[in-house]
């Protein structure tokens, strides 16, 4: 039986399905697409750095929490009483969770500003941080960790026998080591380990992409925490409640659907953040939901050249439209081929 959520967090739909904080990705605008179409328990906003929201940066305040969202924001940092005022002010704008990043495992994080996995080199500035947030604010304080530094310092144990001490309401582990930054493959069992050697909430993180995914790491755990798997799919943590709830796999939306998806998703970034940075920022979507269909590869060449927005629109309905024609084509193809072979039997 998995440990409990505390508090606000037993209310939401269990066991809980979350989309994961990524920079560069989780902005409010695939936010609220990831809320309409898969209802998560909660989404984590883009990490961002406690002294830039202490300055209150725009572009910080661009990421930050939007009205209306159920969402946690997490915080990266190293200094307890910046960090204890940043998750103030989250609050304040409407943040009912506050997650700590001592995961993230880029040089530009984890080393030169001493921040993010390098903090689970340093349990004590760590049980610092922790305690100060916690003082600080009236909603639940969260982690996000990994299994440790390297293989020879593997110590998120630790890491999670603090949480727990100082009043965290769960831990999520991504799992990989920091040297490991996403190569190979997350470590489920050691998670699945981590979890029966404690009574406390572990969110599992790292490679879940599936439903099936999802199935296999919350037998052991408090639930999931998706991250790239939702690249181009803001409807997978949908799939993966439908799967969890009836056994069922729930299909993703028509191509004619996914168009609408790719489309709006592409004008609401225009709009969020301007035409310029909005295009930059789409191409990377646009890459990631073209991806598998025909013509895909063409299509990332044109809109990765492109700079007029409606020529882009064109380049997305030509891309569907013909996904669409080419999937009627082989269902056509198929009917056939299944008429021919019962003539043949009769």
């Amino acid at each position: 039986m998995r440990p409990p959520l505390p508090g606000v967090l037993a209310s939401l739909p269990q066991p809980i399905i979350m989309l994961a904080p990524m920079a560069g990705v989780t902005d409010w605008v695939f936010r609220q697409l990831v809320q309409r179409y898969s209802a998560p328990s909660m989404v984590v906003s883009e990490m961002i750095a406690s002294q830039s929201m202490v300055r209150q940066i725009k572009k910080t305040m661009l990421r930050h929490c939007q009205e209306g969202e159920n969402i946690a924001v997490q915080l990266a940092g190293n200094d307890p009483e910046i960090m204890a005022e940043a998750a103030r002010l989250s609050v304040d704008k409407g943040a009912c969770l506050i997650d700590i990043n001592m995961g993230c495992p880029v040089k530009k994080i984890a080393i030169n500003s001493y921040a993010g996995s390098a903090l689970m080199k340093d349990l004590p500035l760590a049980a610092k941080i922790f305690r100060a947030i916690v003082k600080a604010v009236p909603v639940p304080v969260t982690v996000k960790i990994r299994k440790g530094w390297d293989d020879q310092h593997q110590n998120a144990l630790d890491m999670v026998h603090i949480a727990q001490q100082e009043g965290l309401a769960y831990v999520t582990v991504h799992g990989r080591t920091r040297t490991q930054l996403f190569s190979g493959r997350a470590d489920w069992d050691f998670i699945d380990a981590l979890q029966d050697a404690v009574d406390f909430p572990i969110i599992a993180n790292g490679d879940i992409v599936t439903p099936e995914d999802a199935a296999r790491v919350i037998a052991r755990t408090s639930g999931v925490m998706i991250g790239r798997g939702s690249y181009g799919k803001p409807w997978l943590l949908g799939q993966i409640r439908h799967f969890l709830d009836t056994g069922q796999h729930k299909a993703a939306p028509s191509l004619s659907e996914q168009k609408t998806i790719t489309s709006d998703h592409f004008q609401n970034l225009l709009t969020y953040y301007g035409t310029q940075q909005g295009l930059l920022i789409a191409r990377k979507h646009l890459s990631w939901y073209s991806k598998g269909l025909p013509g895909a590869s063409d299509f990332r060449m044109q809109v990765f050249q492109e700079s007029e927005p409606t020529a882009i629109l064109d380049h997305i309905n030509r891309l569907y439209d013909g996904a669409i024609e080419s999937y009627l084509v082989d269902s056509d193809a198929k009917e056939i081929l299944q008429d021919t072979a019962l003539a043949a039997c009769s």
